[in-house]
């Protein structure tokens, strides 16, 4: 473990350094969560363009993406030029003095570039080496390109998403990348541990987004595997449990009713005027229920319609009923749930404070950090080579003549 930056024993992952190579989403999310928690993470980027996402979705009056700001924070930014043999030379030394390194890019680039981690086995044994791709480092599929859209496709998730008979469709969000980043995030804290053992050493964490996403896909492959039973779409319900759907009410507003505990369920029947409903025997316990799913979610419809939003809530909250409404970012940032629990966190970028969110989940013991915004392209790339390497100003000075840095 590298201890050149003093260490604030309340990050707890402060003294750790993580060399971020690699662009857009799962791999940078990663990095996210690890700098959050005191990881010493520097990006390195190409001079010039910098990591694509810097220009993605709405940018703001300087031309750099809001969401930049967001999931490059508390990261230090060094350009390098990794297509120059020199620059991946560069690279090397800066692995050496990493704790871990964390790349997203189609497996086989980073060997093309004489820095896959066989290179450093050796080396450098207590390295830890993260990778993120699309399908994984071996198979079939290593080599084609792995973005979220289709990784999601393959590992099952679109296929369940929409309704019954219609084309799958996507939430408005990388979803799979974001699941990625989360197991990548967990692979190298397991890495860590693993290495604070007697005799512990470093070693490879194989992330893929395809096998991420299966990770979520409960008990889909049991149940098919056991039964027979391949789940279909269903729209706005989930298979075999009833009730639980989503609702428009007098107002256009839609919430979620979830009612499908026994006990629960008679409670909602009754908050909504039909005790009948309540202590019916054919409707006691979840099966029964699914059974009579087109009459349940008939009755519940036609109330959630006689009444507004606001109220029909307030009589599911009185009879502790799981609900909720389908928030927009509009009504989130007005919650008071999200408020009380310190969801939202302000960055200064420019002399400007931008909202961004915390990150998740909260230690009893232990802080996160929230210093800075995503930086400028190349903001650190000083700063790094000075601290990492020990390069003096005429070292520095010669790399950027060349156009390496």
């Amino acid at each position: 473990m590298n201890k050149h930056n003093a260490l604030d024993n309340n990050l707890p992952l402060s003294g750790i350094r993580v060399l971020e190579m690699g662009q857009l989403i799962a791999g940078p999310f990663a990095g996210q969560l690890l700098a959050a928690y005191g990881a010493d993470v520097v990006k390195i980027e190409p001079p010039g363009r910098g990591d694509p996402l810097r220009s993605w979705r709405a940018l703001d009056a300087e031309g750099t993406s809001y969401w930049w700001r967001s999931i490059a924070r508390n990261k230090k930014s060094l350009t390098l030029d990794l297509s120059k043999p020199a620059g991946c030379d560069i690279a090397r030394d800066l692995i050496m003095q990493s704790d871990v390194v964390l790349e997203n890019f189609r497996p086989g680039r980073m060997e093309t570039w004489g820095l896959g981690p066989e290179v450093f086995a050796t080396s450098h044994p207590q390295l830890i080496y993260t990778r993120v791709s699309g399908y994984g480092q071996d198979g079939p599929y290593a080599s084609k390109p792995g973005f979220a859209s289709a990784c999601e496709a393959v590992a099952g998730l679109r296929y369940l998403n929409g309704h019954p008979g219609e084309k799958p469709v996507r939430m408005n969000l990388s979803l799979g990348d974001s699941i990625a980043g989360m197991h990548a995030a967990m692979g190298v804290l397991l890495a860590l541990v693993a290495r604070m053992r007697p005799g512990g050493t470093g070693q490879s964490v194989d992330v893929s987004i395809m096998e991420s996403v299966f990770n979520m896909m409960e008990g889909v492959l049991p149940e098919f595997a056991g039964g027979g039973v391949v789940r279909e779409p269903s729209g706005s319900t989930v298979t075999g449990i009833v009730p639980t759907n989503t609702y428009r009410c007098s107002d256009g507003r839609f919430i979620v009713i979830g009612g499908n505990g026994d006990s629960i369920f008679q409670r909602l029947m009754r908050a909504i005027g039909q005790p009948d409903m309540a202590s019916d025997f054919r409707l006691a316990d979840n099966r029964g229920r699914v059974e009579h799913e087109p009459m349940i979610d008939e009755v519940l419809a036609a109330w959630s319609e006689s009444v507004c939003s606001v109220e029909a809530l307030r009589v599911l909250d009185d009879a502790d009923v799981p609900a909720g409404p389908v928030n927009s970012i509009a009504d989130i940032v007005n919650d008071e749930q999200f408020k009380a629990r310190g969801v939202f966190e302000q960055v200064e970028v420019g002399g400007e404070m931008r909202t961004v969110s915390a990150v998740h989940p909260k230690l009893s013991a232990s802080a996160t950090r929230n210093d800075w915004a995503g930086p400028e392209l190349g903001a650190h790339t000083v700063e790094v080579l000075r601290d990492w390497l020990n390069a003096d100003e005429a070292q520095i000075a010669l790399w950027q003549e060349q156009k390496l840095v």
